[in-house]
């Protein structure tokens, strides 16, 4: 076989032997879910989704098997390329000048502002 055909044989295999994505399981949608892990279909997924969305995101890879239809065979099957990133957190909304909004009176520290003082007062 002459090394075109080899090279063009490789480059229409690499396909078939490239390895699964990593899946981060706290932030990944259903069909993302459903694609790239062995043994979870369309069901399992969004059983995943929907348990992430009712008791926020996992902590753990294992913590999978508290989701309905996910064993432990289904964890070990994946955990290579499992990861649990957390989800990025909303940014603080800022007002017009670029600073944080007001969070109704509240100061940075999370303690009660002081009420305003007239001129003249201490």
């Amino acid at each position: 076989m002459s090394l075109f055909h080899s090279l063009l044989l490789s480059l229409l295999l690499l396909p078939t032997f490239a390895a699964a994505e990593t899946v981060n399981i706290n932030t990944a949608d259903a069909a993302t879910l459903a694609r790239e892990l062995k043994g979870v279909g369309e069901t399992r997924a969004q059983a995943i989704v929907d348990h992430r969305a009712q008791h926020g995101p996992f902590r753990s890879v294992d913590e999978l098997a508290l989701v309905k239809g996910i064993g432990p065979r289904v964890i070990e099957q994946n955990r290579a390329n499992l990861r649990i990133d957390r989800a990025p957190r909303a940014a603080a909304p800022v007002n017009a000048v670029g600073a944080p909004a007001s969070r109704g009176g509240a100061s940075p520290s999370g303690r009660p502002s002081a009420p305003p003082r007239s001129p003249g007062t201490r």
